[in-house]
């Protein structure tokens, strides 16, 4: 059995990555404002190390505002096809300039395009508005590369609990729980 938690998601990630059709790397991200209400959305995964695990986002969005007053959030990959779930749960931190300029460049030239135009999670009083926001940006970048918005970067989950989940039958599930401790992995069971 893997015993580093990271390897363990690698190969779960390139067995889902094999097996899904849609989104392999899509995974929910839970924050709560800074009273602690909860919000639980879709993202996708963008890159994942010993560091943890990295999605980007308007930082001026829900999201970005409930991870800048509370800096704790859990993800869940769901693989349906595999019966295999894995969450995380940890810190977040900021990626660095550097990571978020380079995942931007890769990014579609409407997609950056996009997240110029758009206050994301903001109230809209129509789409005609966001579309014609949407042609103002084209026309202003018409004739150059469309740079990384400020607002717009990364976050990473500093994980300091990864848990594996294994569909059984009769419910008789499998559940393995890696906990952080200083800088190595405890690893228990937990009952289904």
């Amino acid at each position: 059995m893997e015993a580093d938690p990271h390897r363990l998601f690698d190969t779960w990630f390139a067995e889902a990555r094999a097996a899904e059709s849609n989104d392999p790397d899509g995974m929910a991200l839970a924050t709560a404002d800074a009273s602690g209400a909860p919000s639980v959305r879709m993202v996708l995964l963008k890159g994942h190390d010993a560091r943890g695990f990295v999605f980007y986002t308007n930082w001026e969005s829900r999201k970005g505002r409930e991870l800048a007053a509370n800096r704790q959030a859990a993800l869940l990959f769901h693989w349906k096809s595999l019966r295999r779930q894995v969450r995380v749960e940890g810190q977040v931190e900021p990626v660095s300039e550097a990571e978020a300029d380079a995942y931007f460049a890769t990014r579609s030239r409407e997609s950056r395009l996009g997240a110029w135009a758009s206050d994301q999670s903001r109230p809209l009083e129509s789409r005609a508005l966001f579309e014609a926001r949407y042609e103002e940006v084209v026309a202003r970048f018409a004739a150059t590369d469309v740079p990384r918005p400020p607002h717009w970067s990364g976050w990473r989950v500093v994980p300091e609990r990864i848990e594996f989940w294994q569909d059984r039958p009769h419910r008789l599930h499998e559940r393995r729980l890696f906990t952080r401790t200083a800088d190595s992995w405890t690893e228990g069971l937990l009952y289904p």
